[in-house]
């Protein structure tokens, strides 16, 4: 008799990633590995057009909330050229539809399940949680990853949108199945406009572009691999941006602002343009940053979000300019993913109105304002491989469903200022460390500022092999429990996440909503 996974949840028995992915998924994934589609079959870098995902529509406004309806649902899609590949959707695409509101407008939006039962190839049981990644939501909408909601069923997520001006994105979190899930396809962006953001001469509009990037590997026959070698990370040869791959963007000479997001599972890139021309960054994942910077590269780790303008203006019609990644240790990088998309320069500007990078973009931006001194209290969080797991601080997630949910790494109290020291001692690997609910300043790494693009707020740290990163932040606005994992989503999957609580009394993230069987209410 197979066990309900509530019940498995109940005995603390949900921790361990074998209970739920069963043996044969090792000889299934070498099999796939076998058939994986050859090189030179796959397209040649810049001959498939570039796309923007739609923007998702509401289905009805109130006098204070939009409302969205989102199906998860499987659905094929030629990705390589003359090849059908199964994903797995947000309303069956992948990138997912873009949300877009503005500063204080609350959303809801229903995520319906109607995921295959099992996965197609792995032949796991399937649910997901869905986290909205930059938004201080409430615990039981924040996406925990032990809220889950089963195939046949919905959730109502709700979003204040408070926050200020930001590039965010919503993608899956289900308990120890993330990396799967999210390699299916489930993920878009999210972005919050406001007033300061909407009142600077930056680009707007069809200048303001949304760059998705993620690898992947294909069978012969167009389908998915999933390999994780041994639990360490997950790495494609082919990349894709907006779900195409090495697309080419025809762009006028004039600037433009790219939200660029590094969706990939397990792979950093480190971006730069093959004219060797400057990025102009202006904001990191928690918006615009105090003043713009330049950069020649930047190291670019999962689910960081960097807007940067690009200017073309220079460049005479005809130019190519390609996005390219010039690769970072500890990823298994192909002959195929040094390029990750190009720029052809086409035309002359058509519109030159909000075609400038101002000298001061947000100088007052909370997060950015902290100073050490405010800090009630420094902790140190060890990202460390213990007992075939990775762990923080010695605790796995598994340590925290044995514990009913009640284990955490820190209680800072409401409003309280923290520096958390992110410490990854091994040489063999590196962490993208996101800290949910909160947006936080890097003080440091190594004892050294931080990159230049880095001077902004942040959700994300990239703690490299042998780093050590300060950074500092406000613990709230919210109160209750909430998450910290690595990003590479194959150690979160194994097990390097925990918890942390802020204050006392907060909504329960799992009893408190929990999913309801489809089809629901009108909305």
């Amino acid at each position: 008799m197979e066990l309900r996974r509530r019940e498995l949840l109940k005995l603390g028995l949900f921790g361990s990633a074998a209970l739920i992915l069963p043996a044969e998924r090792v000889a299934r994934t070498k099999l796939a590995i076998g058939n994986r589609i050859a090189a030179s079959r796959l397209p040649k870098p810049f001959t498939v057009p570039f796309e923007v995902p739609p923007v998702a529509v509401p289905l009805r406004r109130t006098a204070d909330t939009d409302i969205y309806s989102l199906t998860q649902r499987q659905q094929s899609h030629e990705i390589l050229p003359g090849l059908q590949t199964d994903i797995w959707g947000y309303d069956g695409i992948s990138p997912g539809p873009t949300i877009v509101v503005p500063q204080g407008r609350k959303t809801i939006v229903r995520q319906d399940n109607e995921l295959p039962g099992v996965h197609p190839q792995l032949r796991y049981t399937v649910w997901t949680s869905t986290h909205l990644h930059g938004s201080a939501s409430l615990p039981q909408y924040d996406g925990y990853a032990s809220d889950i909601t089963n195939v046949a069923q919905f959730k109502d997520y709700r979003y204040p949108n408070f926050q200020n001006a930001r590039t965010a994105w919503y993608h899956d979190h289900g308990v120890h199945i993330t990396s799967p899930n999210a390699y299916m396809g489930l993920a878009a962006m999210y972005v919050i406009h406001d007033p300061l953001e909407l009142s600077l001469p930056i680009p707007h509009g069809r200048y303001d572009v949304p760059i998705v990037i993620k690898d992947a590997m294909f069978t012969r026959s167009g389908q998915l691999i999933f390999d994780d070698n041994s639990e360490s990370g997950l790495f494609g040869d082919v990349v894709l941006v907006n779900g195409k791959p090495w697309p080419f963007m025809p762009v006028e000479r004039r600037k433009y602002r790219f939200r660029i997001l590094n969706a990939s599972i397990s792979r950093s890139y480190e971006l730069a343009l093959s004219t060797g021309d400057p990025f102009t960054v202006i904001g990191t994942d928690g918006g615009l940053m105090p003043a713009p910077q330049t950069t020649q590269t930047i190291r670019h780790g999962m689910a960081e979000r960097y807007e940067v303008v690009i200017d073309f203006a220079k460049y005479s019609k005809g130019t190519q300019v390609v996005l390219q990644n010039r690769g970072l240790p500890n990823n298994t990088d192909f002959d195929t993913t040094g390029v990750v998309m190009a720029f052809n320069v086409v035309a002359d500007a058509s519109d030159t109105t909000d075609n400038e990078v101002p000298a001061v973009l947000n100088p007052d931006n909370e997060a950015m304002q902290l100073q050490p001194s405010q800090a009630k209290r420094t902790r140190l969080m060890d990202f460390v491989r213990r007992n075939g797991q990775w762990s923080v601080n010695g605790l796995t997630w598994e340590d925290v469903i044995n514990s009913g949910f009640k284990a955490t790494v820190a209680n800072p109290q409401l409003d309280d200022v923290e520096i958390w020291e992110l410490r990854n001692k091994s040489g063999g690997w590196f962490h993208p460390v996101h800290i949910h609910m909160i947006d936080f300043k890097i003080l440091d790494r190594n004892g050294r500022p931080p990159r230049p693009y880095e001077i902004g707020p942040k959700d994300v740290a990239y703690v490299g092999e042998g780093e050590s990163v300060r950074v500092i932040g406000k613990f709230g606005p919210q109160v209750g429990r909430y998450m910290m994992h690595c990003h590479n989503l194959v150690h979160e999957d194994h097990d390097m996440m925990v918890q942390y609580e802020v204050g006392t009394g907060g909504f329960d993230p799992i009893e408190e909503d929990r999913a309801k069987p489809s089809p629901g209410p009108a909305l």
